[in-house]
């Protein structure tokens, strides 16, 4: 009852905040934000990240894409790359101020596929959420699953072939003891991350440098990148010693931006311990650590 009687001004000091916020949301707006997923996910473990965007930004449009979901993942990546493509193109078409992308484990080097093959995206922030950006190598559990008969040394035999190049995992599988057939046989990443020419260099880096914050999230304790520096660009030498993405021949030679990126202050670096791969998505801490502030 004390609220009714303070009239007009008690009421209208609890509302205003309200409506302005309402007002921020509808007349300005936050812009859609677009979640790829990866490795045997599916747009249903998403609902928390989803939950954490709407919380704090009330209003967002959020789209986790639908495709690919469980063993389709597997399917070769230049393949996901073009059927997500066709699924995002749309949305940045409807957003004239642009999108923010959020790409997990897998779906961060689909989403790589997506902004060099683009080029008129409208992507503003590119969150890669503990994605193997420089490749991976380690004995994980989806390794045992995938290749029971297999460890992470002798992977090679079935990876740097024909049919092996057909499975996403071998797209960027990269075997620091077998880099010459890497870089002769990886059909995605060694020619994403320039280990290999390719024609479109050129033209992929302009498209890629049109985002306007990369945010690379990862952390020690993930368990399932490998090395997790791979999230950041670090990798193994042949001595399985971690070099970082500085000292990265594809930072160094700026293949695709990286290095562009840095010079203009728009790469980012968010690593946080105690987070295992299953869980980067769902974790509330990361969400306002890493995420939250790069989604206006």
């Amino acid at each position: 009852s004390t609220l009714v009687k303070t009239s007009g001004s008690g009421a209208a000091r609890l509302l205003y905040p309200l409506l302005a916020a309402c007002l921020w949301a509808a007349v300005l707006g936050y812009k859609p934000v677009i979640i790829v997923h990866g490795l045997f996910d599916s747009s249903g473990d998403f609902i928390n990240l989803q939950r954490f965007i709407n919380e704090s930004h009330p209003g967002t449009n959020v789209t986790v894409i639908d495709l690919f979901d469980r063993s389709a993942s597997l399917e070769p990546m230049w393949k996901q790359v073009e059927g997500f493509k066709a699924a995002i193109y749309p949305i940045m078409q409807n957003a004239a101020d642009g999108v923010h992308l959020i790409c997990y484990s897998q779906g961060g080097l689909v989403c790589r596929g997506i902004l060099s093959t683009l080029s008129d995206h409208n992507v503003h922030s590119f969150i890669s959420l503990s994605s193997p950006q420089a490749g991976q190598y380690g004995d994980t559990d989806y390794l045992k699953y995938l290749f029971p008969n297999f460890m992470k040394s002798n992977l090679y035999h079935i990876c740097y072939t024909g049919i092996g190049q057909k499975i996403s995992i071998c797209n960027y599988w990269n075997d620091p003891h077998h880099r010459d057939l890497y870089v002769t046989s990886s059909d995605y990443l060694a020619l994403l991350n320039g280990a290999r020419p390719s024609p479109n260099t050129t033209e992929w880096k302009k498209n890629f440098l049109k985002i306007r914050k990369l945010m690379l999230i990862g952390g020690p304790d993930d368990g399932v990148i490998t090395p997790w520096q791979s999230s950041q660009f670090g990798f193994y030498d042949d001595n399985e010693t971690v070099v970082e993405m500085q000292h990265q021949d594809l930072y160094l030679r700026d293949v695709f931006g990286l290095k562009t990126l840095a010079a203009r202050g728009d790469l980012i670096f968010c690593s946080v311990p105690g987070v295992e791969h299953i869980w980067w998505h769902s974790n509330e801490t990361v969400f306002h650590t890493c995420i939250e502030k790069w989604l206006v």
